[in-house]
């Protein structure tokens, strides 16, 4: 008689497990996303805030580049902003946190400084 052969696959166990790790995944990413966005949109504002000569104007006109691109997250107030040489440089840092559940959350750090003005 010949042997057993031996069976080949994965199993619904291992199926399950992978699908659990993907939702865990997409949760934390589908959370993460527009707060990326958000940081996309915060960078190209201080891009725009750099046009400013004194600190104040930097700050309102990137209170205008937060209102119409919807950043809740920093203020005009919460920018740094410094002069290296003739070039304004500006920066800023915060950190968004998600609770996931139980006692887990994601925190996500951003930092962002602007581009050198040509």
């Amino acid at each position: 008689m010949a042997g057993r052969r031996r069976q080949r696959g994965i199993s619904f166990i291992t199926i399950l497990f992978i699908v659990g790790v993907l939702a865990a995944v997409g949760l934390m990413g589908a959370q993460a996303f527009p707060s990326v966005i958000e940081y996309q949109a915060a960078l190209k504002a201080i891009n725009k805030a750099q046009q400013g000569a004194t600190v104040a104007e930097v700050r309102a006109i990137f209170d205008k580049a937060a209102d119409i691109d919807g950043i809740t997250s920093i203020k005009g107030r919460d920018l740094e902003v410094a002069k290296e040489g003739d070039a304004v440089v500006i920066s800023f840092a915060y950190d968004k946190e998600y609770h996931m559940f139980g006692p887990a959350y994601l925190l996500l750090k951003y930092r962002g400084t602007s581009r050198p003005s040509r």
